[in-house]
């Protein structure tokens, strides 16, 4: 896992060429809505860039973890189904729906039933190099979820500027980036952790969360400000010391926002909880994004590495699919 990690910059380099690369069918159509359908490693790139374009779309992005899609979806609506292996079913499924309402539709994927599906109906198909955990390929879909928003006419910003300055600072910072990393996972080892974001970055909330179930093998939950300052807040009253919290912030996050998180401080402080502060750093949005899910995704390994685990190995997941292929 750790050679993949370091290769999270020249990923996204490559995930710009395929996107400069990819011919769309694809028209700039009367769109009344955007739906992706993706799970896991496949849908947390959409989580991101929902959050992305909340204030930069005029209709509605929903991501759709499901096997089941919103009623809203019709002829109008832009659908993407995102599934790197191709075969996830819970996409297949959400897929078959969205052909029957005649949506346009585009697949992003490595191979598959979704290619397959994708050829058979001359739908607009995006493939990405395969053969890897789909966790580690969250750099190849979410460019091409960005470049399928331009190419629909939704998307106006010049996101591919920003991401090729996030990938020369990645490049130059990766030793510190590594010995952050470091730190950050001793201070979580043998900890259950609690993962703090403010509105607007939880998608990658969910990001390092899942990241450190899927590599460093442990529990961990997240919520993010406002909304956990009127109810999970209140928790914080006995003392946890098993607990590491992890505030995770920028300084344009709104001041407002920024308050509440020195108040909530105090109060898990006061609970003897070990803190740990991630500022997502850069200049701009993107390269915020991508320093800290590169810090982050480190900090999984390195976490596994002092618990001696395999941070490739996901056996109960494929246990799961075995199971649900069983008739």
């Amino acid at each position: 896992m750790k050679s993949l990690i370091a290769q999270f910059p020249q990923q996204l380099t490559e995930a710009l060429s395929i996107a400069q690369k990819t011919k769309f069918k694809l028209s700039k159509s009367n769109f009344n809505q955007v739906v992706v359908s993706g799970l896991g490693g496949s849908g947390i790139g959409a989580s991101i860039v929902q959050e992305y374009v909340f204030d930069k779309l005029s209709i509605p992005f929903t991501v759709n973890k499901n096997y089941f899609i919103p009623a809203s979806v019709n002829k109008q609506t832009l659908f993407i189904a995102c599934s790197y292996s191709g075969n996830t079913e819970e996409t297949l499924m959400a897929l078959d729906e969205a052909l029957k309402r005649k949506s346009t539709i585009v697949c992003i994927t490595s191979g598959g039933k979704l290619a397959e599906i994708a050829t058979k109906h001359k739908l607009d198909l995006v493939l990405i190099p395969g053969g890897m955990p789909p966790r580690a390929c969250l750099g190849y879909s979410l460019v091409q979820l960005l470049n399928t928003l331009k190419k629909a006419g939704l998307l106006k910003t010049k996101f591919e500027q920003e991401i090729a300055s996030a990938i020369v600072m990645l490049n130059k910072g990766t030793k510190k980036i590594q010995i952050s990393a470091e730190k950050v996972a001793q201070a979580l080892h043998g900890k259950q952790i609690a993962i703090y974001g403010i509105a607007g970055s939880e998608g990658l909330m969910v990001r390092f969360r899942q990241q450190i179930n899927e590599n460093s093998k442990s529990l961990a939950w997240h919520n993010v400000i406002p909304e956990m300052t009127h109810n999970e807040i209140v928790g914080w009253k006995a003392p946890h010391e098993d607990i590491a919290s992890v505030f995770c912030w920028h300084v344009g996050d709104f001041d407002r926002s920024i308050k509440r998180m020195g108040i909530l401080k105090k109060v898990v402080k006061n609970c003897k909880s070990t803190q740990v502060n991630i500022e997502l750093k850069g200049n701009s949005h993107w390269e915020r994004v991508f320093y800290f899910i590169h810090l982050t995704d480190w900090v999984s390994v390195y976490l596994a590495d002092l618990y001696q685990f395999d941070a490739v190995e996901v056996k109960v997941i494929d246990h799961l699919k075995g199971e649900m292929s069983k008739n």
